[in-house]
């Protein structure tokens, strides 16, 4: 794991000390129209102070000569339905990691079904678009499955699949582009970049007329992500790696940012993680493809990032300890029951925040 705390196993970060009381009402089911319309909590993480605005207020907290360093990874359709050869049952398989050429760790519900050296069908009807076997099963009870080569894979999964929404979106997304950013590029996550969301091309481009730089970066978001801390020591939690990757373009235009001594802007957690990644390891932002699985909790010191805008999190979640780690933790608790105060709508399709 990389480094977080200089601290020794024995100190304690009690995993209660994350936890808020959230209604059920306040979990967003479906993503607000337009885009930037959703609310915006403005925290100062140096005095704590709050202000309560829109989204597409997020300009005013940028200056000429900044830089937005944004997420470009792509969901796909990752929650597919096979069926046995010699069954009609169907079980459910959500695809988490490739981990080369045809071979995808999966979660398998119900795992009773899916056995070493079983075949699996996903298509509709008698037709089926993708075959696999499962080649082998890991500890923590994730599937390894082998899909037969076929010449499109991805285009067989968008005839099929299912966009992974979290178990906490109940209702149906009529339009599966909405669970993903208006930039979404290198297809390769199991869950959407969520800060990302809130951006339409008229914002963006407003951003690039005040002379604010934009660029990007590569994270595909596993839904270790979304595990949870069991341990009520954090620092007993192991993190999930995911693949990341830093172009020298954007190397360069992040390095010039520094140089000028303006802003650095995260968009999201998985932002930040690739930054602070990269320049934990290397000591500067380079061009580099690779695996991380930094974690980031009060009393780690940041290196990079300046700012960031990050959506609503789960109650002790690793992605609340990374904010809490950036703003404070006693003002990101106040400011998140200042949002469910304010009636905020909280999670993937809910509202936003920007810590500066």
């Amino acid at each position: 794991m990389e480094n977080t705390l200089n601290s020794t196993k024995n100190n304690i970060i009690h995993k209660s000390q994350f936890n808020y009381t959230l209604p059920q009402d306040l979990i967003a089911q479906f993503p607000i129209e337009p885009r930037d319309h959703s609310k915006l909590l403005c925290l100062n993480k140096k005095t704590g102070n709050i202000e309560h605005k829109h989204f597409y207020d997020v300009i005013d907290y940028l200056d000429p000569g900044d830089c937005l360093v944004l997420n470009d990874s792509k969901v796909f359709p990752a929650r597919i339905f096979g069926k046995k050869t010699d069954s009609e049952k169907k079980v459910e398989f959500l695809l988490l990691n490739q981990i080369r050429l045809n071979v995808w760790e999966s979660l398998v519900k119900p795992g009773k079904k899916a056995k070493i050296q079983d075949v699996f069908i996903f298509g509709k009807n008698q037709e089926y678009e993708l075959k696999a076997k499962i080649i082998d099963i890991k500890p923590d009870g994730n599937r390894i499955i082998q899909f037969d080569p076929v010449e499109n894979f991805f285009g067989n999964l968008e005839k099929i699949g299912l966009m992974p929404l979290p178990p906490y979106i109940k209702e149906k997304l009529e339009d599966k582009n909405r669970y993903q950013t208006i930039y979404a590029k290198g297809i390769g996550s199991s869950a959407a970049p969520t800060a990302g969301l809130h951006f339409t091309p008229e914002l963006l481009k407003k951003i690039k007329d005040k002379g604010i730089k934009i660029c990007f970066v590569t994270l595909h978001i596993g839904l270790g992500t979304f595990r949870p801390v069991k341990s009520e020591n954090i620092l007993d939690h192991k993190m999930h790696s995911e693949y990341y990757s830093i172009s020298s373009k954007t190397a360069q235009i992040i390095n010039e940012t520094k140089k000028n001594k303006k802003k650095l802007v995260a968009v999201g957690t998985t932002s930040c993680r690739t930054l602070e990644s990269v320049m934990s390891k290397y000591g500067e932002i380079k061009e580099v493809c690779e695996w991380t699985d930094i974690f980031m909790y009060p009393g780690y010191k940041f290196k990079v990032v300046d700012a960031l805008i990050t959506n609503f999190h789960l109650p002790e979640s690793t992605l609340i300890m990374l904010v809490s780690a950036f703003a404070g933790l006693d003002n990101v608790m106040n400011a998140y029951n200042t949002a469910v105060n304010k009636k905020y709508r909280f999670f993937s399709f809910g509202d936003a925040m920007i810590i500066f």
